[in-house]
């Protein structure tokens, strides 16, 4: 069977390490609050393609380095050259930074983001896109397009953050691109929970290894249903819903969590 591993990567624009199953993004240029370049969203979503044919990854964490997230698209290696560009290269780029939120939510991985300080523009999508999200009492959150003449619609945000933290709160920022804080972002359901700086990546680590511990096969069939139920009646949602527990149910997984039961043990999953 076609597999790869993950340690085996070397990414030129951040840096990637694996270890104890759980892969770890790095966001690198923190002279400049770690912004994107062209190379980098191409890169990052050509390696969440990749994540679906890992067998040495079971979970996922992105942060950024030098406290703070990601500040977005760079001004000057992407906000100025798209100035220039005809309809055709705009569009293929729009399409490229909207396959990069494709690939973040099509990869069997849960994706923890880990915020710190700034985490604007493209980097509030990229933790919007993930499945869950811890951040810093210092984390600023901004959807900000529209300060640079944009639409708010931009990677999927009008569908995407309206089912996180409600319409109207969504339309607030999208409207606005004003600063969402830390303690909005907990009160609202955007971050899963709020920590000391030094204590964010451990905190999503610890989450991602409980998550790589656990049963793998069923953990990437929860994250498929959350995303494939957004357009599906109730009725259709329990069918699929019946279709991948039977399929859950046949898992090796499934038959040692049972032994375990009956041992009075804990169960030890490895993901088949």
């Amino acid at each position: 069977m076609y597999k790869l591993k993950a340690a085996d990567w070397h990414p030129e624009h951040f840096k990637l390490e694996v270890a104890d199953r759980v892969a770890t993004i790095t966001l690198n240029r923190p002279d400049r609050k770690n912004p994107l370049t062209f190379e980098s969203y191409a890169e990052l979503r050509d390696t969440f393609h990749k994540f679906q044919y890992v067998d040495d990854v079971r979970s996922i964490v992105i942060t950024g380095a030098g406290g703070n997230f990601c500040s977005g698209g760079d001004v000057h290696d992407i906000i100025g050259p798209l100035t220039k560009m005809d309809m055709n290269g705009l569009l293929t780029f729009t399409r490229m930074t909207g396959n990069l939120v494709k690939e973040m939510r099509t990869c069997p991985q849960p994706i923890i983001s880990a915020i710190d300080g700034i985490c604007a523009g493209a980097g509030a999508i990229v933790s919007m896109a993930s499945d869950m999200r811890y951040a810093t009492p210092d984390a600023k959150t901004a959807f900000l397009f529209v300060r640079v003449g944009l639409a708010g619609c931009d990677m999927g945000a009008c569908a995407i953050l309206p089912r996180i933290i409600g319409h109207g709160r969504a339309s607030e920022l999208l409207y606005t691109g004003r600063v969402m804080s830390a303690q909005d972002g907990l009160a609202w359901g955007y971050f899963n929970d709020v920590v000391a700086p030094d204590q964010v990546l451990a905190k999503a680590r610890d989450m991602a290894l409980s998550l790589a511990n656990g049963p793998a096969f069923a953990h990437a069939m929860t994250k498929k249903c959350l995303h494939q139920e957004w357009d599906m009646s109730i009725e259709q949602a329990l069918e699929t819903e019946a279709e991948a527990q039977a399929i859950c149910m046949q898992t090796q997984d499934f038959t040692r969590a049972y032994n375990a039961f009956v041992a009075k043990q804990k169960p030890v999953f490895e993901g088949n």
